[in-house]
């Protein structure tokens, strides 16, 4: 996470802490950026608590997560103290943040960020695998937003390598058979064939930003329409409050039922932002799915 040692945290800094938290993201290193520009040490030190007291605040180990001084512009321009600074910095990331527990067993799922097409090739598809292995020559689906597809993966690709696999936390391109580039859109996933199928309503339990975090200065009503982000992809959703309750304030942790425009590939326990306006509004994860 990314400081300014001349701003300290900002409202946005205190927005991402909380999605960090919200989604799961376990560990946390902090880059006190243009340390070059305050002389004073103190001031530095000062910025440094609050930062910590903000990870704190959200159940992150603020008093002894790493937070590195750092001058990326002075590491750009050839400067050899702030270039082992940086070097610092990833040493920290390597020290602290260990590999993550891939989920290789479970059936392949890779949410699709982005679609080109290369000429004599086909389509491909591109994305981080979120769990299980996709080997050239598998049957997979398209799902989500549009009637789901049938396709083979004809072809592996990482790094401008060509594999024959891609597993959980690979960044691929996938090559599609038969599939065209107006055939499939960032937001959908590709998955083993029946493994997730989509889905428009469900229910959900919802955070509710207050103004301190970024979010709502004002309550919202029934049939309050934001937008809700699953993996890669944004899609306006009608809220359904439960019986009794007339308004949600910020602040408030709520059930809720909501009707997507366009169906989503979703499971149980999948987690999801609400933003209105280009800001975050509410984190929550799908507790039941209805329809």
């Amino acid at each position: 996470m990314v400081v300014a040692a001349t701003d300290g945290p900002m409202p946005q800094t205190r927005e991402h802490v909380l999605l960090a938290r919200q989604v799961g993201v376990p560990y946390i290193v902090v880059a006190l950026n243009k340390a070059d520009m305050v002389d004073d040490e103190e001031l530095l030190d000062l910025v440094e608590m609050e930062v910590r007291e903000l990870l704190t605040s959200y159940e992150f180990p603020g008093d002894t997560a790493p937070v590195v001084r750092v001058s990326a512009l002075k590491a750009l321009q050839g400067d050899a103290d702030a270039q082992e600074q940086v070097m610092n910095l990833i040493r920290a990331c390597d020290d602290s943040i260990p590999e993550p527990k891939r989920e290789f067993d479970k059936p392949f799922l890779m949410p699709i960020e982005d679609v080109f097409t290369i000429t004599g090739r086909g389509t491909v598809v591109t994305g981080k695998v979120e769990q299980g292995r996709v080997n050239t020559g598998d049957e997979i689906e398209i799902v989500g937003l549009r009637d789901t597809q049938k396709t083979t993966c004809t072809g592996v690709e990482m790094f401008r390598k060509l594999l024959d696999q891609g597993q959980a936390g690979d960044n691929i391109g996938a090559l599609l058979r038969g599939t065209k580039k107006e055939d499939v859109e960032r937001g959908q996933v590709l998955c083993a064939p029946g493994s997730i199928t989509p889905h428009t309503n469900f229910e959900g339990q919802v955070y509710v930003l207050t103004k301190e975090e970024g979010g709502r200065h004002k309550p919202f009503f029934n049939n309050y329409r934001p937008q809700f982000f699953f993996r890669t992809t944004d899609v306006t959703g009608t809220v359904d409050l439960p019986k009794g309750t007339e308004m949600v304030m910020p602040g408030d942790n709520v059930m809720m039922t909501v009707e997507l425009g366009k169906p989503i590939a979703m499971d149980e326990g999948l987690r999801f932002a609400i933003r209105e306006g280009g800001r975050t509004v509410g984190a929550g994860r799908v507790v039941k799915i209805l329809k």
